[in-house]
Order: C-alpha cells, then structure tokens, then sequence
C-alpha cells in the first residue's frame, strides 16, 4: 500500500500599504505565496505548484498576481533592498 497526495504551505512575504482596487481605502495588505507539494507517506517531496495573492486588511479582498510582480512588491516593500530573513511559514488545510 502507498499513501501519497499533496499539502499546502502558506508563506507571507511582506505587509505593505497600498490602495485597495475593491474598496479603494489605502490599506495595509498581506503578500502570499502558496505552495502545493507532492507527499509520500506524508513527507513533501517537491512542489506543485506555486500562487502568490495580495489580500487587503480592511475589506479581505484578494488578488492573484505573478511571481514578477510578487518579487517586484517584497523589494519595493523592504525599502528597496531585498531582505534575507525566511518568510513565515504556515500550513493550511486546501
């Protein structure tokens, strides 16, 4: 018998302030990374696949964006300079 199947982790990237587009309130918002991975019995193997979303604070809407515009706002919102701390990890249930 094989047991495999997938997992998610969730990482947050950064916190910055930007102008909602659903409610247009300048607010914080949360950058995330989801990654899906391959398990065999129960150990994650390698990854799926990979969504990077904003999520607006004051009204939780959220938005998909690339991995270019992901990279583009983590630098913009460490001042300009990439930052070498590990993102927070946080597995979710998907």
């Amino acid at each position: 018998m094989i047991i495999f199947g997938t997992k998610g982790y969730l990482y947050q990237l950064a916190i910055l302030t930007l102008v909602c587009g659903q409610c247009g309130n300048p607010a914080a918002h949360t950058l995330s990374k989801r990654v899906t991975k391959f398990t065999l019995f129960f150990v994650p193997l390698f990854p799926v696949s990979t969504k990077y979303a904003t999520q607006c604070t004051f009204c939780g809407a959220q938005q998909k964006i690339t991995k270019e515009q992901a990279e583009q706002l983590q630098v913009q919102g460490a001042g300009g300079q990439p930052h070498d701390r590990q993102p927070q990890q946080q597995p979710y249930q998907g």
